[in-house]
């Protein structure tokens, strides 16, 4: 399907294998969250691993994911409850054989991770689960009340330090892979800490780079996800999938100048109450369901409400919470009220929508392979089927988990059953380019607030035209350039994957699951039962 891009280069930076460092591995991980650990720790059984990360082991959404790992712990719970509500969340493209293999898996390996060290809370000794939005039973296992994802994250980081097969580069940026003239993935070209370029030749690549939610002004992400492992994948031939389908989380801490964190989901599901202006309840009206509505619909409901009230953001109610218990079960959010100096037994606590999670990704099977041979991908970054149009609280963490260890043990069979490739001299210049050069930061704030506001929670046809014009326009000035540091490059990664979000949000016309058009209010069967997929000609 053809898009409006800008031409872009296959690679970022000129480069020639004669003066470049050199580094050799068998299996080469890209990323440090849930899904590139555990893929890490799963190939270093078998072959050596190099294990890159642009920032630190801390810099990743798998240490800042306050909510919990949803998985079948609880006696009363079920498989079957578990796909079911992860189908229904998915508005009907979810893929049901993934969605099966991922829940299935799950309570192994969250036990595993528990034998590993993971401190989980516990009641009367077995794992404590408790309810979110969209979940039809209390699943939802936490560490250090909503510290979950630093809590998995540190165990994971832990083994991984332990483990000799594994060498670690922090401080790495990952600027293109590397192929063949086979179409083989080969490694990886990134910048070392030191500043220089280096080549990482490897037997199989597994991308678990995380998500793009950077992209948007409002966001809860780190400063790291700027969307650079679907860039890369992209100008390599991966084919992209679901780019429209863009997570916002119902409620981030509202304080005008500050950055946006966020509050889980959890307090809702723990009996918090969604109040607005006027300090009226309001999400009955839009949901039977009230605050346990999934997040796409509280989203939805809240920006409503917003601007129904002229407001900038609406209130979460915890009043009736006791105070001392709040504390205990969530210490972060505790802390944050405490710095704005909000007394949550006498306070509400301001919130509103911010883009959160990048359901689509790099297109991958059930071997966590994508259509790069030699090329993997787990977690964020990867398009599994698991979402489907609207990602189920909590299963993220839950797909991370699963699809770091299959992308792992499939990196192993590959480099065991195979030939390694061959590696091939290469000599790669860009000639100097002669447009005016445009300011990479003003590009970047530009395109965060056009995302916001054209590509965001509620979208149509014209604003959405718009986007892709101006980002178009911004690529002509932007990605013919060559820069040397990691911030230029972060531009040229965001330009081209706003721009093909922008471009399949136009392109389905209809509203399904976190993808809302105004002027397609509803969902269309007839014609959007599937998935849309872009690869670069």
């Amino acid at each position: 399907m053809p898009t409006r891009q800008a031409e872009t280069r296959r690679y970022l930076v000129p480069f020639t294998t004669a003066t470049t460092q050199q580094l050799f591995t068998d299996c080469l991980v890209i990323g440090a969250g849930i899904a590139g650990l555990r893929a890490a720790l799963e190939a270093a059984q078998d072959r050596t691993v190099t294990l890159v990360c642009k920032g630190t082991f801390s810099d990743s959404n798998t240490w800042n994911a306050q909510g919990g790992i949803a998985s079948v712990l609880a006696a009363a719970d079920s498989f079957d409850a578990h796909i079911a509500d992860t189908m229904k969340t998915g508005g009907g493209i979810a893929d049901k054989a993934i969605v099966e293999r991922v829940v299935k898996e799950g309570p192994a390996l969250i036990r595993q991770l528990a034998d590993w060290g993971t401190v989980f809370d516990r009641v009367d000794g077995e794992i404590d689960v408790t309810l979110e939005g969209g979940h039809s039973h209390a699943r939802v296992a936490h560490s250090h009340g909503d510290s979950t994802g630093r809590g998995i994250a540190e165990t994971l980081i832990s083994r991984v330090r332990q483990t000799q097969a594994i060498n670690i580069i922090e401080n790495f940026f990952t600027i293109d892979l590397l192929t063949n003239d086979d179409g083989e993935c080969i490694g990886a070209i990134g910048m070392r800490p030191s500043g220089s370029l280096q080549i990482i030749w490897a037997g199989a690549t597994i991308l678990a780079t995380g998500g793009a939610g950077r992209l948007y002004r409002e966001t809860t992400n780190p400063e790291c996800a700027t969307a650079d492992g679907l860039a890369m994948a992209w100008r390599a031939g991966a084919m992209l999938r679901d780019m429209e389908f863009m997570q916002f989380h119902p409620t981030t801490l509202y304080i005008a100048g500050a950055s946006r964190a966020l509050v889980t989901e959890t307090l809702r599901g723990e009996g918090a109450i969604l109040r607005d202006s006027r300090r009226e309840p309001f999400m009955r009206e839009y949901d039977p369901a009230g605050e346990l509505a999934p997040r796409d619909v509280v989203s939805r409901a809240i920006l409503d409400r917003m601007l129904k009230t002229g407001t900038t953001h609406v209130y979460l109610d915890i009043r009736h919470f006791d105070k001392q218990h709040f504390q205990r079960r969530f210490p972060l959010i505790s802390e944050l009220c405490e710095s704005f100096d909000i007394d949550v037994s006498k306070d509400l606590i301001p919130v509103r929508p911010s883009a959160h999670y990048m359901i689509g990704g790099v297109k991958t099977d059930v071997d966590a392979a994508t259509n790069i041979p030699r090329l993997f991908a787990a977690g964020e970054v990867a398009s599994t089927g698991l979402h489907g149009a609207n990602r189920l609280g909590s299963n993220s963490l839950l797909e991370g988990l699963v699809f770091g260890k299959i992308a792992g043990q499939s990196a192993v069979s590959l480099i065991n059953d195979t030939v390694r490739p061959q590696y091939c001299r290469m000599q790669v210049p860009i000639p100097p380019s002669d447009r005016s050069r445009l300011d990479a930061e003003d590009v970047r704030n530009s395109l965060r607030a056009l995302m916001w506001r054209n590509v965001g929670i509620t979208r149509n046809e014209t604003p959405l035209t718009e986007a892709a014009e101006i980002i178009t326009f911004w690529q002509r000035y932007v990605m013919d350039q060559v820069f040397t540091s990691s911030f230029g490059w972060e531009c040229q990664n965001m330009l081209t994957i706003a721009g093909l979000m922008a471009h399949a949000a136009n392109e389905r016309k209809e509203s399904r699951g976190v993808h809302y058009r105004q002027d397609h209010p509803d969902r269309d069967d007839k014609n959007f039962t599937r998935h849309i997929e872009l690869k670069r000609e």
